[in-house]
């Protein structure tokens, strides 16, 4: 599989990569063989660039990567993991589900300051098991995991002292890039106004759907030479599924406006001869920005289906066909279990 640089670093990841908030438990239950043959059919697809977070299942997904991990050769794949939370004990009574099936027994608490990213960092190579982390993206910072309030207080905290923890980690070699890991423009676009990033995992803003992204925060990440690794391609999946019914987009029921655009793409698809999947998950990798599209799922012949998307090559005169049916900045639901 082909890689592409992060930034203005040394460090290249595959075009495409694996997202592991599926092997945490996110929806429904995830057991421990499901999770390894995953792994495994991500490695055997030629992925080398694996993206976990302690916030999936509370350690568990970590837990799961570093396991599958351990035992490949030094140098031979790109791990990212996040900040921002941290994992505290709890009674097996007292475990909070926020979306994940069977998590570990633990509760969540934020802190993006310097003290907690680097109780964060130990934390996760405790979990991991493993010397190496390569990336780490400051996880879910923004109004709309925080409210207003909450996030002024810890957008202060990284900018006062989080991310000087993250270029200290990155100047000494323990890690080799650091970024954002968000589902909203807003938040990018206020971090990179007062400090340079090499990197932000983006979840769903920049899609063969939802163009969010365009208008200011590309052209800020060209100037500030940031890649973009981006995730939720499927919009919630109805990029993946149609406009069946029940079809979600930005984790709630797609709205009347959204199913009709939908369907727009997927009549272009389907004179494509092409799912349209297909185009949905190799759309990002059109712009050279964006470093590698991340896919997730817990299930072996999910990600195998997926991949074999990658055979319906599509040129950029069809690409074009889609752009009279995207959206510009739809609203995010404010249940999401995020990037």
């Amino acid at each position: 599989m082909q890689t592409r640089k992060i930034g203005k670093t040394a460090l290249s990841v595959t075009e495409y990569s694996f997202g592991t908030a599926p092997l945490g438990g996110m929806y429904r239950a995830c057991p421990r063989d499901a999770a390894m043959e995953t792994l495994e059919a991500a490695w055997d697809s030629g992925m080398r660039y694996f993206d976990t977070a302690p916030w999936y299942g509370f350690g568990l997904a970590e837990r799961r990567v570093g396991d599958f991990l351990r035992d490949k050769p030094s140098g031979s794949h790109v791990l990212s993991t996040k900040v921002g939370r941290l994992q505290r004990p709890v009674p097996d009574d007292q475990v909070p589900s926020y979306g994940f099936v069977d998590p570990l027994p633990f509760e969540t608490d934020y802190d993006y300051s310097y003290d907690g990213i680097m109780r964060s960092v130990e934390f996760s190579y405790a979990r991991l098991g493993l010397n190496r982390i390569d990336i780490l993206f400051v996880h879910d910072i923004g109004v709309y995991t925080h409210g207003a309030e909450r996030n002024a207080v810890y957008l202060r905290q990284l900018l006062d002292g989080g991310l000087k923890a993250l270029e200290e980690l990155k100047s000494g070699g323990t890690i080799a890039a650091y970024g954002l890991g968000v589902n909203e423009i807003e938040v990018c676009l206020d971090v990179m106004r007062q400090a340079t990033i090499d990197c932000i995992l983006l979840a769903g803003r920049y899609t063969l759907l939802d163009r969010s992204a365009v208008a200011e925060l590309l052209p800020l990440c060209e100037a500030a030479q940031t890649s973009l690794i981006v995730g939720g391609v499927f919009n919630s999946g109805i990029l993946a599924t149609g406009p069946v019914e029940g079809a979600h987009f930005d984790y709630l029921p797609a709205t009347p406006e959204v199913l009709e655009k939908v369907a727009a793409m997927q009549a272009i698809a389907e004179s494509q001869g092409v799912p349209l999947a297909a185009p949905a998950m190799q759309f990002p990798l059109q712009n050279p920005l964006v470093a590698s599209v991340l896919l997730g799922t817990a299930r072996r012949s999910s990600l195998e289906r997926n991949m074999a998307l990658e055979s319906h090559r599509l040129t950029a005169d069809q690409f074009a066909a889609y752009e009279a049916h995207t959206l510009v900045a739809p609203p995010l639901g404010t249940d999401a279990v995020r990037v």
